[in-house]
């Protein structure tokens, strides 16, 4: 099989694709020869290796990637219910830039048909990630104002789409003009271009009363922002922090980092309790292992695909040798939607 593999922190370069004998899935898990792999910013980060949940669970060299679609190509003992050929979609903690993966079977789902393997293959993180955040966080109830910063963006998407069926109203942010008509046609009420408009001064004039909850993955340069513009019991969820992240060059920035760091709001629960607003926090791959949640996420999501309320995000593939590329593309933000690896 073909593996992308990362053997120490680096740029683009880093990513070197080996050849390695197929593996063989043991009991409870399966093997899925992979035919659309995800992209998500988090892929970089691993690279990086600022990824905190990396090296607690592998260490180096590592393969990234969380998120496939191909075909069951073997089942170890005790699955008898995935014939082999099934097609599905599936997660995995890490090792997903690969012609085949294995993974416990609890982690691999029917692939539902209205959607292309590229397309489906950008679903799972970033649905997960917003199902989670929306419904299991920010426990939205129809017709509260929301917003969602980065909402051209694969979680951002995902968050405009489950709002809409969730009845609310979900004010999206963008950082450019191109980004605006797909934001909208995801079901946004309405788009804020922070490129063009205050973005702040335009949030409060659609919501005055404050947000019921704000969805930010921007790090420092939103976050204390985001608080105040929360009305009474609001909250604000946080699932990233790209602005301390580079936009080229593929490499971190330890001032940038530093002075991120240092410019990190600090919420102080006693001025929370008195402003009666809360503010939490979660990285996806640690809930791979909680499968309470996983089987009620993906339930949820590949429900709705089926009955058509979710439609694929905005795709563009790469070949899997040219990863690098897609990272790259993917880094400097500008993309829309999901970008995919075709091994």
């Amino acid at each position: 099989m073909q593996q992308i593999r990362v053997h120490k922190p680096g740029s683009y370069d880093r990513l070197r694709l080996v050849e390695l004998p197929e593996p063989v899935p043991g009991p409870g898990q399966v093997r899925v020869d992979t035919t659309a792999i995800g992209v998500n910013y988090a892929d970089c980060v691993v690279r990086m290796g600022l990824y905190a949940s990396a090296k607690k669970y592998v260490g180096w060299p590592i393969t990234p990637g969380f998120e496939f679609v191909g075909h069951i190509g073997a089942a170890g003992e005790g699955v008898d219910d995935l014939a082999v050929g099934t097609r599905v979609v599936g997660v995995t903690r890490f090792g997903g830039y690969a012609s085949s993966v294995v993974v416990p079977r609890e982690q691999v789902f029917a692939a539902p048909e209205s959607m292309t393997d590229a397309e489906l293959a950008g679903i799972p993180c970033v649905f997960l990630t917003a199902w989670y955040a929306l419904v299991e966080l920010a426990a939205a109830r129809p017709d509260q104002p929301l917003l969602v910063h980065s909402a051209a963006g694969g979680v951002g998407g995902a968050l405009l789409q489950l709002a809409a069926i969730a009845g609310c109203r979900a004010v999206g942010v963008v950082g450019a003009a191109h980004k605006v008509a797909p934001a909208m046609a995801l079901g946004a009420a309405a788009i804020i271009d922070k490129s063009s408009q205050d973005l702040w001064a335009s949030a409060k004039e659609q919501a005055p009363d404050g947000y019921a909850a704000i969805f930010d993955a921007n790090g420092h340069a939103t976050l204390q922002q985001s608080y105040d513009h929360l009305g009474p019991t609001g909250r604000l969820v946080v699932y990233g922090f790209h602005t301390m992240l580079p936009r080229r060059g593929g490499r971190p920035s330890w001032p940038q980092l530093i002075m991120g760091w240092l410019r990190m709001p600090r919420f102080n629960p006693l001025q929370m309790t008195g402003d009666n607003k809360s503010v939490m926090a979660f990285n996806l791959s640690y809930l791979f292992d909680r499968n309470d949640v996983l089987q009620a996420s993906m339930g949820a999501i590949l429900g709705h695909i089926e009955a058509g309320r979710i439609v694929a995000p905005q795709t563009k593939t790469w070949p899997l040798a040219r990863v690098a590329d897609a990272h790259r593309e993917l880094e400097s933000g500008m993309t829309v939607g999901k970008l995919v690896l075709l091994p």
